[in-house]
């Protein structure tokens, strides 16, 4: 009896022991799978190449003339200013046709002035002291005339001589009249043909001014924005060429103040792409170090691979979408031009991808 009575009591301990045991086993089972089910609802990272860039893009400066450098005013990694002169061609050739055009602009502008003002003083004076004396001379001609011609009818003097001063008379009165209108020639206004003719030579001496200053000036090389000096591509005395089929900078720059990267988003996933999500890249150089950023810009067309991986299995002809990440301040420490991995973060994951 009693031994009977503990084969049942051991039985019934085992078969406890049992029950305990399956229902922690249960329990453990169901506290692991809520998150595996919660991460399994959870979307996925965006993940692609990228490579990053200033937010203004690599900017290469080059010349609209083909030439020789006269200088190279900077170096890589100078901080420069929008206006800064960066890079000067030889240029006096350029110079001298400047000081010429300005030359015939003055020449044009004073004979402008000089129709305008018509003559000096002292002209105007001359001419009418002409007047003065031709008038003289043609009154004494007329008196002389009136007294031959009294005396021709008393019959003291031939018809000959009195016809003979009465010419006197006509050619002193011609002669009056001729410095008459080379006084009133002198004295009068410029004429309007005059003064427009003045006018317009004068535009087109200061049109061919402003020709030869643009030209001079684009041997000036200047920064269009603020920024860095990222590469310098000539030195002093080299010669570079203006070719829209060979570009030929002479530096590339650009704007460090913020950060971008450029990420190569796999077609399958440019539905999920938006902007303001937030994003995150990482580089083999910096660990496992994570540098924050939000998508800026979606592109808008479907294109090529813009960063390789150099993986041997990565796909060449996959087509991507160009999206834009802004990077927060942490990331102007990364070097242009560095390849990263990039992480867009969808709605859902943005708490599990900071952890």
């Amino acid at each position: 009896m009693s031994k009977r009575i503990i084969v049942l009591i051991a039985a019934g301990v085992f078969i406890l022991t049992i029950s305990l045991m399956l229902g922690r086993s249960h329990g453990r089972t169901a506290a692991s799978g809520s998150p595996a089910t919660q991460a399994s609802a959870a979307p996925s990272l965006i993940a692609g190449p990228g490579r990053v860039e200033p937010v203004s893009e690599n900017i290469q400066i080059g010349s609209e003339l083909s030439g020789k450098l006269k200088s190279v005013n900077v170096e890589e990694g100078d901080t420069i200013h929008r206006g800064e002169v960066l890079a000067v061609l030889v240029n006096d050739d350029y110079l001298a046709q400047v000081k010429s055009s300005e030359a015939d602009v003055e020449a044009k502008a004073a004979s402008l002035r000089k129709v305008i003002n018509g003559a000096r003083h002292q002209e105007r004076a001359e001419a009418w002291s002409s007047v003065d004396e031709a008038r003289a001379v043609m009154e004494n001609s007329r008196s002389e005339m009136e007294r031959r011609q009294k005396l021709y009818a008393a019959g003291v003097i031939s018809r000959e001589e009195e016809e003979r001063y009465a010419r006197e008379y006509d050619v002193a009165k011609a002669r009056y009249q001729e410095a008459a209108d080379h006084h009133s020639l002198v004295d009068d206004q410029a004429r309007e043909e005059d003064r427009s003719l003045a006018e317009a030579e004068l535009q087109l001496a200061k049109a061919q001014l402003q020709e030869a200053q643009a030209r001079y000036e684009k041997t000036i090389i200047r920064s269009p924005i603020d920024g860095t000096v990222l590469r310098k591509h000539h030195r002093n005395g080299e010669s570079v060429s203006n070719s829209s089929t060979a570009p030929d900078p002479i530096l590339t720059i650009g704007d460090k103040s913020v950060m971008r990267v450029r990420m190569d988003v796999d077609e399958t996933d440019v539905s999920k792409v938006q902007v303001g999500q937030k994003a995150y890249v990482t580089a083999d150089t910096f660990g496992r170090q994570k540098f924050w950023g939000r998508v800026v810009r979606v592109g808008e067309q479907l294109g090529p691979k813009n960063v390789r991986t150099d993986e041997p299995t990565e796909r060449v002809d996959q087509k991507i979408l160009e999206t834009l990440i802004e990077l927060d301040p942490a990331g102007a420490e990364l070097p242009v031009g560095l390849r990263v991995d990039a992480f867009i973060v969808p709605e859902g994951r943005e708490v599990a991808a900071a952890r």
